[in-house]
């Protein structure tokens, strides 16, 4: 999902960073608290038979004071409606209906509620027992990066990741092997103290960026974006800054990597050797190593700025590029959204190096934009995307393409795009106008989050409770044509958020997804931000 929109994302995560982080969890019954059972009682640690099964399966669970109410007593898996087949004295047994997912068995007479045990609902999506990190990290897992070397960085809001960081802390950085297991080899030292939302290789170095202001030990002269060295440590160089003629002439230690900004950086990517920025920032900052402020102190540093709103270029040395977005003019950018935005940068095919913006904004440099608009590779507007199109009529939180498919997939607040209905999430073809292929069902609820897969299905995760009448719990996986996709909806409980879904495989060669974010439950069972689904679809 990514470039995920980082502005909607970033505020996210503040709001659920301490949800995600381990403590105690309390959860309350799924469908409310039932009223007096009426002499039904269900041993809820006593397993369903069988414990798990396929749509279409018998199961019998045991319970008593059944019998008065047979003919009207409704049984349902997670929320869907089951065919009661038997009510005996001691039992009842039903059969799984096609729509259900793992969950809880409840039984209800008319508007009373008794709940029993949990059903397991087998699909083709199962967590990959060859994924070596089990445990995951303790927070937000924000980006994945592959190195040249075949090993992952991840950056995000982590200081422990698969339980290695309880001695000695990793700070929003850590190297693995391609099966999740701990690289100790990175030389990452302290790490930020910060947030980090992007990574990336250039030159044969890597450039993190986020909401940072230090990296291992310098503590100073960062402006959310520094550039390390393939080891991880932060890369430096020696300055002679300006001095009194009575003091002694020394060589002090700077990042090396001189630029930044004055706000959150949510996106970045390389484009031709060049670093591309988006985020929440107004300036470009910079430091002076080489002038005296007012008072002639030592070792000094004078901090410069340049108004460049939200989308900045730099040059490897952390220079401002102002080929790009900038106006020589009134020595500045160009205006941006009147709102915030997100990115997804294009790096391949017809589309490489435009970049798709979207977010809050209903102007984009004092053009109207409705949430949604694509630069050409020079930073301008792209006018061959979505023309004379209103765009969607309210913010657009996530946007996603897949370069196969050549679709954009988005989600937000909206309910119309191109005066269009699609509430909540659209399909949107190459050129930005509507994919009418694409047909959402009624939701219960948000969503958040959206990619479409290699093979065309769409994962989804919000806040909601029902996706065309069907219980899904926040996690939920599509058909191109926006149908739930069968067999691959079995799972139960999602908890949080999703800030990419990765195409991938499993270590014995099967295809697999990454889930990497901030969410700690999955299909009812507590999970650690980054998680390999299997898909098998031998099973059912």
């Amino acid at each position: 999902m990514k470039k995920m929109t980082i502005a909607t994302t970033f505020a996210a995560f503040l709001m659920l960073a301490g949800g995600c982080s381990k403590k105690e969890e309390v959860f309350s019954e799924p469908y409310g608290q039932g009223k007096n059972p009426l002499g039904i009682v269900i041993n809820t640690a006593q397993v369903p038979v069988p414990e798990s099964g396929n749509p279409g399966v018998e199961v019998t669970i045991k319970a008593i004071g059944l019998v008065p109410y047979k003919d009207k007593l409704i049984l349902r898996i997670n929320g869907e409606q089951a065919i009661v087949k038997e009510v005996t004295e001691n039992s009842i047994k039903a059969v799984v209906p096609d729509n259900a997912s793992s969950g809880v068995i409840s039984i209800s007479v008319e508007d009373k509620v008794v709940f029993g045990p949990v059903f397991k609902v087998n699909g083709y999506l199962s967590v990959d027992p060859t994924f070596r990190a089990s445990s995951g990290a303790n927070n937000a897992v924000f980006q994945r990066l592959v190195t040249s070397d075949g090993k992952i960085m991840l950056v995000g809001a982590f200081t422990n990741y698969d339980n290695r960081g309880a001695i000695k802390p990793i700070n929003r950085i850590v190297r693995t092997f391609m099966d999740g297991s701990y690289d100790a080899s990175l030389r990452s030292g302290k790490g930020a103290n910060g947030l980090l939302t992007s990574i990336i290789s250039v030159s044969g170095k890597l450039i993190v960026a986020g909401a940072f202001s230090g990296y291992d030990q310098r503590t100073e002269n960062i402006s959310n974006i520094t550039m390390l060295n393939s080891n991880g440590s932060i890369d430096t160089m020696g300055i002679k800054t300006f001095r009194r003629p009575t003091q002694t002439d020394t060589t002090k230690y700077f990042p090396k990597f001189n630029g930044g900004t004055d706000g959150v950086i949510g996106g970045m990517y390389e484009q031709n050797g060049k670093v591309l920025v988006t985020g929440s920032f107004r300036y470009y900052v910079s430091r002076r190593y080489d002038k005296p402020n007012k008072y002639e102190t030592k070792d000094t540093v004078i901090l410069d700025s340049i108004e460049m709103r939200q989308i900045a270029r730099l040059n490897t040395d952390g220079t401002l590029d102002k080929s790009y977005r900038f106006n020589t003019a009134t020595n500045s950018g160009l205006p941006g959204g009147n709102g915030s935005i997100g990115s997804y940068f294009h790096k391949e095919g017809a589309l490489a190096g435009k970049m798709l913006l979207f977010g809050s904004f209903t102007k984009f440099d004092n053009t109207v934009a409705g949430y949604i608009t694509r630069l050409n590779p020079d930073g301008n507007i792209d006018p061959t995307f979505n023309p004379g199109g209103a765009g969607a009529d309210f913010r657009i939180n996530n946007a996603s393409y897949n370069a196969v498919t050549k679709r954009y997939i988005i989600t937000g607040s909206f309910r119309t795009y191109n005066g269009k209905s699609s509430e909540y999430i659209a399909m949107l073809n190459e050129d930005g106008t509507l994919d009418p292929t694409f047909v959402p069902k009624k939701v219960e609820g948000s969503l958040s989050e959206s990619k479409q897969l290699n093979n065309g299905l769409i994962v989804v995760t919000g806040g909601f409770k029902t996706y065309g009448g069907v219980t899904r719990n926040g996690f939920m996986i599509l058909e191109k044509t926006g149908a739930l996709a069968a067999g691959y909806n079995s799972t139960g409980i999602f908890n949080g958020w999703l800030g990419d879904v990765i195409d991938t495989q499993t270590e014995d060669g099967k295809p697999a997804i990454l889930l990497i974010g901030n969410f700690y439950r999955f299909d009812n069972e507590p999970v650690n931000n980054i998680l390999r689904l299997v898909i098998n679809k031998e099973n059912p």
